[in-house]
């Protein structure tokens, strides 16, 4: 895995900008139905990396039960999400890399994750999982 750099992202409006070391030549999608309706294609960050340098006070979050979503609450961007998963080892920051201004998102390589049925142990893949029943997958 590269080395994080330091990569600059913004919500649509511009209201929100903010900073975070990441890895953002690879990314995950995942199945929940949070991640399928704001269709965000994420990288894990250092929990407490990300900066917000412009817009704090702009921010709005989701809470659900693992995480809080945060999102630009003038256009609605999902920039980024925190919180706590066991499976996928505790406390996460989880990056929406199509937020990020200065890399080629064409070229971020997608792995996929199954999500809606909790199937963690599954493990990542590079198709996504089917909607259905993890277990015919």
């Amino acid at each position: 895995m590269p080395e994080p750099i330091v990569h600059k992202g913004s919500c649509h409006c511009g209201a929100v900008r903010f900073e975070v070391p990441i890895d953002a030549t690879a990314g995950t999608r995942c199945n929940c139905s949070v991640c399928q309706k704001t269709n965000v294609t994420s990288q894990r960050a250092t929990p407490g990396s990300l900066k917000v340098t412009e817009g704090q006070e702009d921010l709005s979050g989701y809470k659900t039960a693992s995480a809080t979503r945060y999102f630009c609450k003038h256009c609605g961007v999902h920039l980024y999400g925190a919180g706590y998963v066991e499976e996928i080892g505790g406390d996460f920051l989880a990056v929406n890399l199509n937020a990020l201004d200065d890399i080629e998102h064409s070229a971020v390589n997608v792995g996929y994750w199954d999500g809606r049925h909790d199937n963690w142990q599954g493990g990542m893949r590079d198709a996504p999982w089917p909607n259905g029943d993890a277990a015919s997958a």
